[in-house]
Order: structure tokens, then C-alpha cells, then sequence
């Protein structure tokens, strides 16, 4: 009888064990497949590439951010992984992201400007501060759609302010996301910015911690022609790493 409960808690162990490494793999590994499929896309030029990723064990989804830098065709991480939260109603499958699913857009996108409150940030992204009378639109039938216009310049029905009354636009950076060309109703304002707290959603956009936030404002380079893959999981993809 003991022997056998020896065995039980050492099955138990490897158990736990392997599950455990089918769930944290090497974060360089886990995104191979997401470099060789940017390596195809018109963005290709791009030497440092901020890939999110969907993770799932049972009934837990969690989201992760990874910095990569290209080093001589070699891709490498540049920092430790983060944690990060996307839209309440997660990643919207390629081309089906609308305006107001509460969905982040999957896709590979360019970065192109970093915003925030501050007159300045620590950053060499071309940087706008933003003001009280700043606005992104959000009406779809608006002709600014998805745009980031001055309050009294639009008559646009929905926007959002860019100086919110809370730190979520501290920092951040556009997500080039249906900016060129604009269509109506695809989904607008898509950022990374400080998330409201820790596992809280967003409407859409990608959020980090601030002191994350700042570490990627000070790791971009314009001149690398920084980009986002944002990656919608699928079942075609459960054989490979999370």
C-alpha cells in the first residue's frame, strides 16, 4: 500500500511537471512561426517587431508581449516577456474586427507615433503630446473616421479624448490599425496603452503595465521600422508552443 502511494505521488509529479512545460516553453521557440509569416508580409523591412500572443490552458486565457529584435536576419527578444490584456471580447480573426465588438484586431501592423500627457517622453518615436481639446473619432459615418483630430474641427457624433480623466493615455502608441486606407465600420483607436489594472480588458486595444509601457517607448527605434503582430489563436495552431 505504500509503495503504491509512492508511485501515485510520483506520477503525480511528472504530471505536473509536464504540464508545466507544455505551458511555459521558451517565449523565443514559441514565436517562430509568427516571425516566419511576418518574414512573408509587405512589412518585412521591420527590425524590431512587438508580437502579442493568446495563451490558454483549460479555461484560463492570458496574453503575453514579446519584444524581438533582428540582429543580422537572427530574431532575438530583446526583454523579458510581459504580461498584457486585449480587447473584453479578445482577438478578432483576421479582417473581422468591427467598431464596438470590443474585439483587438489581429494582423501586422506598422508603429508609427507614440503619444501620451507629458510634453515629453523618453523615446526616439516621433512623439505628440495630447491636449485637453484632442479627439479620436469613432463615427463610423463621420469623415475623419478613425482619425486624431482638434475638438471644434469635426462633426463627428463619437470620439474618444486623448487626454483621459484617468492614466490609460499617460502613454502609448498607435496601432496602425485601418488607418491606410480608412474603411467605415472596421474598428478605430486602436493603441497600446497602460491598462486600467492588472487582468482588466480593454475595448479593443492592447494594454501593459506603465513601467512596461516606458520600457517600449525607450526600446523603439523609428529607424527600425517598428511594427505589432497581433496573433489570433486557432486551432490549426495548438500543435505548436503557446
Amino acid at each position: 500500500m505504500r509503495n503504491e502511494s509512492v508511485v501515485f505521488r510520483f506520477w503525480t509529479v511528472i504530471t505536473l511537471l509536464l504540464t508545466a512545460c507544455a505551458v511555459f516553453l521558451p517565449t523565443v521557440a514559441a514565436c517562430k512561426d509568427n516571425l516566419s509569416a511576418a518574414a512573408q508580409h509587405p512589412l518585412q523591412n521591420t527590425s524590431q517587431l512587438l508580437i502579442v500572443r493568446e495563451k490558454s490552458f483549460l479555461f484560463i486565457t492570458w496574453h503575453t508581449l514579446y519584444m524581438m529584435q533582428k540582429d543580422k536576419e537572427v530574431w532575438r527578444q530583446a526583454l523579458p516577456a510581459m504580461t498584457a490584456v486585449v480587447g473584453r471580447n479578445g482577438i478578432a480573426p483576421p479582417g473581422e474586427k468591427r467598431e464596438g465588438d470590443g474585439r483587438t484586431p489581429s494582423g501586422l501592423y506598422r508603429l508609427n507615433l507614440a503619444f501620451g500627457y507629458p510634453e515629453k517622453a523618453q523615446t526616439a518615436m516621433p512623439y505628440r503630446q495630447a491636449k485637453d481639446d484632442d479627439l479620436w473619432v469613432d463615427d463610423p459615418d463621420a469623415p475623419d473616421y478613425n482619425r486624431w483630430v482638434k475638438q471644434g474641427e469635426t462633426s463627428a457624433l463619437s470620439f474618444e479624448k486623448m487626454k483621459r480623466d484617468d492614466d490609460q493615455y499617460r502613454y502609448g502608441l498607435v496601432i496602425e490599425y485601418n488607418t491606410d486606407p480608412v474603411i467605415p465600420g472596421f474598428g478605430s483607436a486602436i493603441f497600446l496603452h497602460i491598462w486600467k489594472e492588472r487582468g482588466s480588458p480593454t475595448a479593443g486595444c492592447v494594454a501593459v503595465s506603465e513601467e512596461d509601457i516606458l520600457k517600449i517607448l525607450s526600446w523603439l527605434d523609428p529607424s527600425a521600422n517598428p511594427a505589432i503582430l497581433i496573433h489570433a489563436k486557432s486551432s490549426a495552431e495548438e500543435t505548436y508552443p503557446p
